[in-house]
């Protein structure tokens, strides 16, 4: 498929064939992609946790999703074959930065604009994304619920040190084709969200 036509078919797909799972060949595709994100001084600071087994993905979705019968959405995401959590590391990045090569003598958090640890797993991320597209699977892109980290990483084994920055579901897409309702706001375009020079408002 051309690079181009997998941007444009590129959306959140929440809906999965439980009956066909991803290809052992094709996950580990999904996953040797992620690995080509770009990462600020080639650090690389993240992890995936791979979940694929019903009961991996049955544990994850008791622990991160709300009590009581499950709505609509959650009924069709966990149909989802396979769910992919990137992470990201901190110290990884705090380490690095100290190197002699980077001319930083400290771990100081304070130099650092944005979060880059968290970027560079979005990323990653992005490229799974993609990477479904190109394979002919569908894929989604959502949190895990703040409140629901800590059950989450006690139930994984994730250490303090790697924090969860999303999860992607991945399938062959199931029947249900509904679109979010949000997509009603339609997309911007180039000339509401680029500024050419300097920063112009848009008129009204």
């Amino acid at each position: 498929m051309e690079f181009a036509d997998v941007v444009r078919r590129r959306r959140m797909v929440r809906d999965y064939d439980p009956d066909r799972p991803v290809p052992p060949e094709v996950r580990d595709r999904l996953l040797e992609h992620a690995t080509r994100a770009p990462s600020a001084g080639f650090t690389q600071g993240w992890a995936f946790l791979v979940l694929e087994s019903a009961a991996d993905r049955e544990l994850f979705w008791s622990v991160t999703a709300s009590e009581g019968a499950p709505d609509a959405w959650l009924t069709r995401m966990r149909r989802a074959p396979l769910l992919v959590v990137p992470l990201s590391s901190k110290d990884a990045y705090l380490d690095r930065y100290a190197e002699p090569d980077k001319g930083w003598t400290d771990r100081e958090e304070a130099r650092w604009p944005v979060p880059y640890w968290d970027v560079d797993a979005g990323m990653a991320a992005l490229l799974i994304l993609l990477t479904a597209v190109d394979e002919g699977l569908g894929a989604c892109l959502f949190g895990v619920p703040a409140e629901r980290v800590d059950g989450f990483r006690a139930a994984f084994g994730v250490p303090p040190s790697h924090r969860p920055v999303g999860v992607v579901s991945v399938g062959y897409p199931g029947a249900d084709d509904r679109r979010s309702p949000s997509l009603r706001r339609g997309r911007r375009s180039l000339d509401e969200v680029v500024h050419r020079g300097r920063w112009l408002t848009p008129g009204p």
